[in-house]
């Protein structure tokens, strides 16, 4: 019996929804990535994209354990001279809520064209309402 290995042509991709409310950041972040990356499907491939879409709301309510509300840092450099870049948390959740959640499955993908790829079949909304009821996506529930 040989392997079975998935055909780009061949893959049929679906839309779910994850409801970000009082659920850990990590927590979401990784089933959002698990999905976009198709592991769980009996069909998954390293090196095909046999992901599915994800759609993350209400992410202004997700939380964060312990201290890291007020300890936490993202970086990013300018490429200059003393262009490091340092933003708490805290501000992040409060003006770009959607930007935290991006920012954490982003890193859960692979960091290559293919990651890329998976990245752009991610959606992230502050609220509870989002424009993709045309695609009649499914609910994802969290296995806790």
């Amino acid at each position: 019996m040989s392997t079975f290995f998935a055909k780009a042509g061949e893959v049929d991709s679906k839309w779910f929804v994850i409801d970000a409310a009082g659920i850990p950041l990590g927590r979401i972040a990784t089933e959002a990535a698990r999905i976009l990356r198709g592991k769980h499907k009996p069909i998954f491939t390293p090196n095909i994209d046999t992901g599915d879409h994800v759609i993350i709301i209400n992410a202004e309510k997700l939380v964060l354990t312990g201290n890291k509300l007020k300890n936490k840092l993202y970086r990013h450099h300018s490429g200059y001279p003393g262009g490091l870049k340092e933003v708490p948390y805290k501000d992040i959740m409060k003006k770009f809520p959607e930007r935290a959640m991006e920012h954490a499955v982003k890193g859960m993908l692979p960091h290559n064209k293919l990651g890329a790829k998976m990245y752009t079949k991610l959606k992230v909304y502050r609220g509870a309402e989002h424009p993709h009821a045309a695609q009649q996506p499914e609910i994802w529930t969290l296995q806790q």
